[in-house]
Parts: C-alpha cells; structure tokens; sequence
C-alpha cells in the first residue's frame, strides 16, 4: 500500500503542471482574487474530477472507444470553451474602475461552480481518468481499496501542489495595476481560445490520429 501511495504523489504533481485553461484561470484568480477565492474554484475543479473518476471507475474500455468515435464531443466542449474565451478577451477595459479584490461570500459559490464546469466541459479531462484507471487498474489488481487509495493520494497531492502555486501567485497581488490585470485577463482569453481550437481540431481529426489503444502504450513505455 506505501508503494502505491508512493507512485501516486508524482503522478498528483505533474496532473498540477498539466497545461491547460484551468491551469491559467487558476493562477490569474489566485493574483487578482486572493488564496481562498482559487481555493474555491480549485476545489470545484477537483470535484469535476471526482465525477470523471467515478465515471470511469464504473465504466471501462468500451467507453473510452465509444468517446473517441463520437468526435463531436471535442467539438462542442470546444466551442463552449471559445465562446467564453472570446468573451474574457473581448471585455473592453474599465479605465475609471480600480481593481477590485475582495470578494463575497457568493462570489466564492460562483468560482466553485465556474471551477467545476471549465473542467466538466473539457471531454479530454474524462478520456484522461479512463486512460489512467484502465493502466492503474490491473497494475493494482483491480483491488477497490487500492484503487480508491492511490486516486485519493493522487488528487491530495494535486490539491497540496496547486495551494503552492496559489500562494506564488498571490505575491503578485501587490504589483497589480488596472492596466496589467486588463492584460492578464487579454492573455488568458487568447490562452482559452487556443485551447478551445485545440479541442476542436481534434474533433476534425481521423479516428486512428488519436488511437486510445497505441496511447495506452505509449503511457505504458514512458512508465
């Protein structure tokens, strides 16, 4: 059991540095809102996470097939995505406004849910966790404890990696201008808008550009 909570805790590492549109609105919330109000939106951010697992968990290889023969998955996640990206970028600057950094009690409740559905609507986030349960899964036996343990210790070790990073980019808080959070806010809707695109082009892609079965064995050689 040690040696699966050890192999966990690095895998939790590199699923914190994975680069994504949560990576990004994360630390942009952390500079310009504070510790606890990217805590917030993390933590809704886990909880889609935890909703993917227990998809795959109760599910298998045949739904991981299903989703990639159903392209137009990555093209609707994609289009929402960009349809937001657009929009934070697009977002004309307030010259009279000052930055505003505190936040209320339903702003908290707001980042929550913007957490949980930035990532509920990336369908690759889900392929991810059926990818990794259908490796961890035989190398565990199959065991539900050890499973449940190793997916525990993985996601704790995310969470305790992304309070670093929130608390790295919140020293920049002292540095925010208007101007520079405008800027921001510009750089992470053109961050969006990339990945939404990606998304997309992937939905355009032939089945066998994105082979679930040669990915598997990829993952399987780099372990």
């Amino acid at each position: 059991m040690f040696e699966d909570v050890q192999a966990a805790i690095p895998l939790g590492f590199l699923l914190s540095f994975m680069i994504g549109p949560v990576f990004f609105v994360l630390l942009e919330t952390s500079a310009i809102k504070g510790f606890r109000a990217a805590l917030s939106f993390d933590m809704g951010v886990i909880v889609a996470d935890i909703f993917f697992l227990t998809i795959a968990y109760f599910s298998s290889f045949q739904l991981l097939e299903n989703l990639s023969n159903q392209p137009g998955l990555y093209v609707f996640g994609g289009m929402i995505l960009l349809v937001y990206g657009i929009r934070v970028f697009s977002k004309r600057e307030n010259k009279e406004a000052k930055p505003n950094f505190r936040v209320s009690k339903g702003d908290y409740l707001g980042l929550f849910v913007k957490g949980f559905l930035l990532n509920f609507i990336n369908i690759g986030v889900l392929i991810f966790w059926l990818g990794v349960m259908i490796i961890i899964g035989p190398s565990l036996d199959n065991d539900p404890n050890r499973i449940l343990i190793f997916l525990a210790t993985m996601l704790l070790a995310y969470l305790i990696t992304d309070i670093f990073k929130i608390l790295l980019a919140k020293q920049l808080k002292r540095k925010l201008t208007h101007k520079r959070i405008h800027l921001i806010k510009k750089g992470l809707g053109v961050i969006l808008i990339i990945c939404a695109l990606v998304l997309i082009i992937k939905g355009f892609l032939p089945k066998d550009k994105f082979d679930i079965e040669k990915g598997i064995e990829r993952i399987e050689q780099i372990r």
